[in-house]
């Protein structure tokens, strides 16, 4: 009986160590230059601090992060990220992208934006192969809120952006105000995860981040910013499970105080025009969105199969835009980007680009509904199978708050969709992992199960 129970114990021993080695092991070179680029490339910090620039940081961290991947990570987690379905449509996309560029309207600009987008594609790769476990994702997770964060305080604190005759944002270093907004909110139900669990100290300072962020989107006005924070106000009170139902509408409540508190009369009058449309420029005008959207899909109607070649669709505003005979006549026209993400992917890269990028996104929310929906309170001594429920869905509603925020701004290829589905699908990585770890430790050898059926 003690020789039985001592080969269980040994056969259980495995799971029990990888358990403490996944959310033992704590910051790495490897997420440290991770955490750097996503602090370059995303937060746009070396942009206010320009002494930071000087080293080039996104370049250098990307290069080194995508270094230390290949040096220090298994082959084994590289072939389970180019399995995953959403993996495939990403490198499907980037390979459609390639073969826009020779019959592109402006081929130099269509390479250009392949080899940003072939580089972001690559850092989304080192994220999800990189992860050793959930506490990696969420260590990230945390970069990125606190990226925003900073970002937010130091334009508010400084007051160096121009204040349009509407009072709001005007220039944000590379963010226009209407970027920045959707950037805000995508952080949002990061902070409102850490804000949930974890320490005290932790969760204080996450409250001081969301309201910083709320002050930042309101000085935006933005109203496709509005319109994504309400759409993760809906999931994160219908469909947030991991969270008690008084907690969510506490938050919520708690947010709704602090905006009626710091909104002026400027902010909502702006805001309303959302259930005005006449009054909105966007309909009414030739250089509003909505016009530009139907030259759009003219554009991709066009040029079905390839699009105008990525990043385009300006070129295509300026010379093949049923606009563009204004200029022969002296008359100016500007050659804009087409204010929505999925008209500029089917604009840029035909029909194909344009479902390959939609298939991209529905896979990765499939994985993160594949994750457990429900799971125990986290704290901070949680391990994966604790906070692996509630990760999946802060990730969930920040990539919600894009997917509506981005139907207005042209963002389909910026480093901060790619990044959040890269948390994504590197939490899918770990828990597939861990799981199939699990299995394989925990059903005994041969010889030992032979044992035990004789003992």
């Amino acid at each position: 009986m003690g020789s039985n129970g001592a080969r269980l114990a040994s056969a259980a021993a495995p799971v029990t160590s990888f358990a403490a080695e996944a959310n033992g092991r704590g910051w790495d070179l490897l997420l440290l230059c991770l955490s750097g680029f996503i602090l370059t490339s995303v937060a746009r910090l070396h942009q206010l601090f320009p002494t930071l620039d000087v080293v080039r940081p996104v370049t250098v961290t990307g290069v080194l992060a995508i270094a230390l991947c290949l040096i220090d990570r298994l082959p084994a987690n590289r072939l389970g990220t180019l399995r995953m379905p959403a993996t495939r449509y990403l490198l499907a996309l980037m390979g459609w992208m390639a073969l826009s560029v020779p019959g592109a309207l402006w081929p130099g600009g269509a390479f250009a934006t392949f080899v940003d987008f072939a580089k972001t594609a690559l850092i989304y790769l080192v994220i999800v192969t990189a992860m050793r476990s959930a506490r990696d994702i969420e260590r990230l997770t945390l970069v990125y809120f606190c990226g925003t964060v900073v970002f937010a305080a130091v334009v508010l604190s400084r007051m160096q952006f121009d204040l349009g005759v509407e009072g709001r944002m005007a220039r944000l270093y590379l963010y226009d105000s209407n970027d920045f907004a959707t950037y805000a909110v995508t952080a949002m139900p990061l902070g409102l995860y850490f804000a949930s669990s974890g320490p005290r100290l932790l969760r204080s300072l996450a409250w001081a981040g969301i309201a910083v962020l709320a002050v930042g989107l309101i000085w935006s006005g933005s109203r496709g910013g509005f319109l994504a924070v309400l759409a993760v106000i809906a999931y994160f009170l219908l469909r947030y499970t991991t969270v008690r139902g008084s907690w969510r509408l506490s938050a919520v409540v708690a947010l709704g105080v602090l905006v009626a508190a710091t909104a002026q009369n400027t902010y909502w009058a702006r805001i309303s025009t959302v259930f005005r449309p006449g009054q909105d420029y966007n309909l009414t005008s030739d250089q509003g969105r909505l016009q530009i959207w139907r030259r759009g899909v003219g554009y991709m109607i066009q040029h079905p199969v390839l699009g105008v070649g990525a990043g385009n669709f300006p070129r295509a505003e300026g010379t093949i835009s049923p606009l563009a005979a204004r200029q022969r006549l002296g008359r100016g026209l500007k050659w804009g980007p087409p204010h929505n993400s999925y008209v500029q992917v089917g604009a840029e890269l035909g029909v194909p680009g344009l479902v390959t990028f939609l298939a991209f996104l529905v896979s990765v929310f499939r994985a993160l509904q594949a994750l457990p929906a429900v799971g125990p309170p986290a704290s901070p001594r949680s391990g994966d199978r604790a906070i692996t429920p509630r990760l999946a869905q802060a990730l969930t509603a920040s990539l919600i708050g894009f997917a509506v925020g981005s139907f207005f701004l042209t963002l389909a290829y910026h480093d901060m969709l790619y990044t959040l589905c890269g948390f994504a699908l590197g939490l899918r990585q770990v828990s597939v992992n861990a799981a199939r770890k699990q299995r394989s430790s925990a059903a005994p050898r041969f010889d030992d199960a032979t044992s035990l059926a004789t003992g």
